[in-house]
């Protein structure tokens, strides 16, 4: 296939047009070219809001849209490609209200969450705007991606705190459910959906079982080689100030997914991964401050 692809040097994007390029499609990405590029790539150095006539004479089997953030993204981009067969967009949990009974279904109505705020209802336009102008595109709906390439300080932050033999300090009581959906996973359901074409055009994606923020910890520790010493963080001290994830906690239902894609990569095995990527590649995530915090205010 030829796939053109949004960004293409950090996490998500850039893990897709590596995954894409070892399958032996002919791969296009789009970016400002600010950073090294993947082997094997085309290059299309541009900002997505500013193409001229770069795409109009390349006709893409698929367009994977991993970068689009609000309607601009999305009505720039298409204003700007020639012919394509079929789009994909990676939007995100973030459009489902936090009112709306929990697990989130495909079918539910999406709205404001105070937990997510300009993000979820940026993401919720730019879903409007795709399938204004191109009906036939898929929407897939992650909760938190993870995995190899990750340049967020989550997981990597956990790799941190047990390399350095630390406890490590969780919300409340630690038993706050996440879900995840590893990058491989993601690029894999992308496949599927252009082979199989299924009518449904918007999915929720991630592995089905959820686990909790003790039991993710522990996760993360494992692949490192040691074992948590799990502690209740003070509870008037700030989440986000010493922990990676939101003190939110939803759970997507995401049985239409596992109609198509059967098996997913478990969590365990993703994360030993993202740790054997991660001791090459430190200086590739953006860190925050959570350890300076923690031995700041906890010890």
């Amino acid at each position: 296939m030829k796939i053109l692809i949004t960004g293409g040097t950090v996490f998500a994007s850039r893990y897709a047009a590596e995954y894409f390029v070892k399958k032996g499609n002919e791969v296009f990405v789009i970016n400002r070219n600010s950073r090294p590029q993947s082997y094997g790539v085309n290059l299309i150095e541009s900002d997505r809001h500013a193409l001229k006539q770069q795409l109009k004479d390349i006709t893409f089997d698929l367009v994977f849209d991993i970068t689009a953030y609000n309607s601009a993204d999305i009505s720039d981009l298409i204003d700007g490609l020639g012919k394509f067969h079929s789009y994909i967009m990676v939007s995100s949990s973030a459009v489902y209200p936090e009112t709306l009974a929990q697990p989130f279904k495909e079918n539910m109505l999406p709205g404001s969450n105070i937990h997510w705020g300009d993000y979820g209802t940026n993401k919720i336009a730019a879903e409007k705007t795709l399938l204004d102008r191109y009906p036939d595109a898929y929407i897939i709906r992650p909760p938190y991606l993870y995995g190899k390439m990750n340049n967020l300080y989550r997981e990597a932050f956990v790799f941190d705190c047990a390399e350095a033999d630390m406890p490590f300090y969780v919300p409340h009581d630690g038993e706050m459910q996440l879900q995840f959906f590893d990058i491989e996973d993601m690029c894999r359901f992308a496949e599927i959906l252009m082979q199989m074409q299924p009518e449904q055009k918007i999915f929720n994606v991630g592995n089905s079982k959820t686990v909790t923020v003790k039991e993710w910890v522990q996760a993360c520790y494992n692949a490192v080689g040691k074992n948590a010493v799990i502690c209740s963080a003070p509870q008037e001290a700030d989440v986000r100030s010493y922990f990676p994830f939101r003190d939110y906690s939803y759970i997507l239902d995401v049985s239409e997914q596992c109609k198509l894609m059967t098996s997913v990569r478990p969590l365990e095995q993703g994360l030993k991964d993202s740790y054997e990527w991660y001791k090459n590649n430190k200086t590739l995530v953006r860190r925050k401050d959570y350890i300076n915090y923690i031995k700041e205010n906890f010890y």
